[in-house]
């Protein structure tokens, strides 16, 4: 018997012939497939694909549910041949099939589950439902192979929420947003401004000539202990700042809407950084802070975090940019995990629009039927 090891924490690998996964990413609007394997020198990306739906959603300032869904069905098959085509493999050289199985929307991870169920059943490969939060939580595991327990900072357009990790299968929320997650704000933000979509490569390219002393923004919540965010006020904050701008001008000048754009990105850095520094405290046998979700790849954020690390002398660890946004290596990775330690599903694998990582944590954002959202 070949054995997967992940000692102590510590980078996996596996002794014998690599392990290889097939990972399906399906969960908003980016349609993605990736085979990551994993040897004695721990996991490689062999080949990934991730194909957008920008140009879809552009007309309505958003991700449409059902638009989104319809060209996951269309694109999931073509994904899945090209990183076959690419590593020269078919699914006899797949060791099993991971897939985002939530939350998400729902019919997008729908669409995910039900293409990596017909591949499963035609090959008999084993199948693997992964949490999408999973595989952003485990990627600093995947890129710079950090050890466990360590400080995450899940930050996306859906999602924001402070998780220790302690295993693939073991997270402690700390915090979390209470309303919008910070992505989210970006996007309005951008809309309200006229920007493009998705809107945090656009604000952040318009605050790079922004002053963001120019407008006095609020930093919701740095006034109540505890790790919890809430980024609502601080749209609502903008959007007047930006009326009595419009009022006073008849129309929103280039240099106000950079200002207004770097003033509302440090808001939000401010409001990360500090509830970042709140996190580190709870977690004082964390081996390093990462940080993973599409607003990652904002450098201002970045930067920030990196500073609060340097003076708490713990190390900062965040992916490549390509692995910060959803993908599918990440889901490959989290499987390849999940399936070392002997979790795997079968054909009754149900797709899950919530999935909260920390089963034990009071949920922050709604509950009912469907469970709560995180």
């Amino acid at each position: 018997m070949h054995i997967t090891q992940m000692v102590a924490g510590s980078m996996m690998t596996r002794n014998g012939p690599p392990l290889t996964i097939l990972g399906l990413e399906s969960s908003c609007d980016d349609t993605a497939a990736a085979i990551v394997q994993v040897d004695t020198e721990g996991p490689n990306i062999l080949a990934q694909v991730v194909e957008g739906q920008t140009q879809l959603h552009n007309d309505f300032g958003g991700v449409v549910p059902e638009i989104a869904a319809r060209a996951h069905t269309e694109k999931l098959d073509g994904c899945v041949a090209k990183v076959l085509e690419q590593t020269s493999k078919s699914l006899d050289d797949i060791d099993a099939i991971a897939v985002t199985s939530g939350p998400g929307l729902i019919g997008g991870v729908l669409a995910g589950v039900m293409c990596a169920k017909g591949l499963s059943a035609g090959s008999g490969k084993p199948l693997i439902g992964v949490n999408h939060l999973a595989g952003h939580a485990l990627t600093p595991r995947l890129s710079d192979g950090i050890a466990y327990p360590y400080l995450m900072l899940l930050v996306s357009g859906g999602h924001c929420q402070f998780l220790e990790v302690k295993s693939p299968t073991s997270y402690r929320r700390l915090g979390g947003t209470i309303d919008d997650a910070p992505g989210e704000a970006f996007d309005k933000t951008a809309r309200l401004l006229g920007l493009a979509q998705p809107g945090g490569p656009s604000v952040e390219n318009e605050a790079k000539n922004g002053n963001p002393k120019a407008f006095k923004l609020p930093r919701p919540l740095l006034d109540r202990n505890g790790c919890d965010m809430s980024f609502s006020g601080l749209k609502t904050a903008l959007l007047r700042a930006r009326d009595a701008i419009v009022e006073e001008h008849g129309g929103l000048p280039q240099t106000h809407r950079r200002d207004l754009c770097a003033a509302f990105q440090n808001a939000v850095t401010d409001v990360l950084v500090e509830k970042t520094r709140r996190a580190i405290a709870l977690c004082p046998d964390a081996t390093a802070v990462a940080v993973a979700g599409g607003v990652a790849a904002n450098m201002t954020i970045r930067q920030g975090l990196v500073a609060l690390c340097n003076a708490q002398d713990l190390p900062f660890v965040a992916p490549p940019l390509s692995l910060c946004t959803d993908n599918a290596a990440m889901i490959a990775y989290a499987g390849a995990e999940l399936f070392a330690l002997g979790h795997y599903d079968d054909l009754t694998l149900s797709a899950r629009p919530r999935w909260p990582l920390d089963q034990t944590a009071a949920p922050m954002l709604g509950s009912g039927k469907k469970g709560a959202k995180a």
